[in-house]
């Protein structure tokens, strides 16, 4: 899925998380595997873990007075387990990605949370729903079990893990089904409002102006406490409310981006867009060659061999750079590209399959082919004109 998330939640795309041992991201580390999948644990964790056993260490004290800096230990120790109910959560979202085909590369857990790579984009509502509402109901599932031992489990720290377990695998359940990204609820509006209107790009729209608006509840959080409360709001509140607010924002504005440049995407058509090629032998001279190409009307020129083949593609940025004057005595091959594999293309690509075959292998112009024959030349400065004009 898209954006890091908040406690208990947090997917990514298959392009931006890197999977094995070296190619992991900075500041990371391998503690194991769910599902064939990494799991991996943030430097960042470690300031969560220790704020978690320093703001517990009272509460462990009135339990069990005496311990001393134990009180400390014991509180790292509850930080360990809710991560691992925060594992959980990650887990069902990966194995139900897993169930409809999508890979997984992995679970990454961190200071707000956790985060899962989700290796594909969902290609229906439903498959969209049912991955992103198994967490939060995994969440509100270790909840209620643990709310339920809480009746009889003995008075002690065990009963104390068991009260934070409860208390807070139910609110990450609840706050993940609020209807805005980058939450799991989010991800609900967007397959609800995408089965509607059978556009994905609307429903992420849709949730992500449900993320800001949760944003700024979130930010404005802190002054409500006293007056619905009756508690005053310290500085710790208004830094907490600043840090998600300002996560909870950014992920929404990023899904919204990115919601709108994938519209544009569908208008990029290779057949539309591909030049008219002419192919000329590949020590032609230049001069020849260009003039030729006018004589023709083609926007582009293709080196073949004495069979006809295709050779190389020559360069646009190369040719206006060679200067008239000494085209008659340069051979085309000199301003042209050798025709590597990536740089054949079907010329029935489009959108995002499109984007991706150019972005594998980077250059200035593809040749387009159908049925094995030429068809024409795709120029990366079309495309991105076309893009950005929203229309091909």
């Amino acid at each position: 899925m898209a954006d890091p998330e908040p406690p208990g939640d947090g997917r990514a795309t298959r392009d931006s998380r890197p999977t094995g041992p070296a190619r992991r991201p900075p500041g990371t580390f391998k503690v194991g595997t769910i599902a064939g999948a990494d799991v991996l644990v943030s430097s960042s964790w470690f300031i969560v873990a220790a704020l978690i056993a320093v703001v517990i260490a009272p509460r462990v004290e009135q339990v069990e007075p005496g311990l001393g800096a134990l009180k400390y230990v014991a509180g790292l120790a509850f930080a360990v387990v809710l991560y691992l109910s925060v594992l959980l959560h990650e887990a069902s979202h990966a194995v139900m990605a897993q169930r409809y085909g999508y890979p997984i590369s992995s679970i990454t857990l961190h200071f707000l949370g956790g985060m899962t790579a989700i290796e594909a984009e969902t290609t229906k509502p439903k498959q969209e729903f049912a991955i992103a509402v198994v967490g939060p109901l995994t969440s509100l599932a270790v909840g209620a079990a643990a709310f339920g031992l809480w009746f009889v489990t003995p008075d002690g720290l065990l009963r104390l893990a068991v009260e934070g377990l409860a208390i807070a695998n139910l609110l990450v359940g609840v706050l993940n089904l609020v209807p805005g990204l980058p939450l799991d609820g989010g991800r609900v509006l967007k397959a609800a409002v995408w089965g509607a209107t059978k556009d994905p790009h609307r429903g992420t729209i849709a949730a992500g102006w449900g993320g800001r608006v949760t944003a700024v509840l979130v930010l404005l959080w802190p002054l409500a406490l006293e007056p619905l409360l009756g508690v005053r709001a310290e500085l710790l509140d208004f830094l907490l409310a600043f840090v998600v607010g300002l996560f909870l924002w950014t992920g929404a504005t990023a899904a919204i981006t990115s919601a709108r440049v994938r519209r544009r995407l569908p208008h990029l058509v290779a057949r539309d867009l591909a030049r008219r090629t002419l192919a000329v032998p590949a020590d032609l001279p230049l001069a020849e060659a260009v003039r030729r190409a006018q004589d023709a009307h083609a926007g582009s020129l293709v080196t073949v061999d004495t069979d006809g083949s295709p050779l190389g593609l020559v360069n646009e940025a190369a040719l206006l750079a060679t200067p008239e004057e000494r085209r008659p005595w340069l051979a085309t091959s000199t301003v042209a590209r050798t025709i590597e594999p990536g740089l054949r293309l079907p010329v029935g690509l489009a959108g995002e399959e499109l984007v991706r075959a150019i972005s594998r292998t980077p250059a200035t112009e593809y040749l387009l082919l159908e049925d094995d024959r030429v068809y024409g030349v795709l120029v990366t400065a079309d495309v991105d004109r076309a893009f950005r004009e929203g229309r091909h």
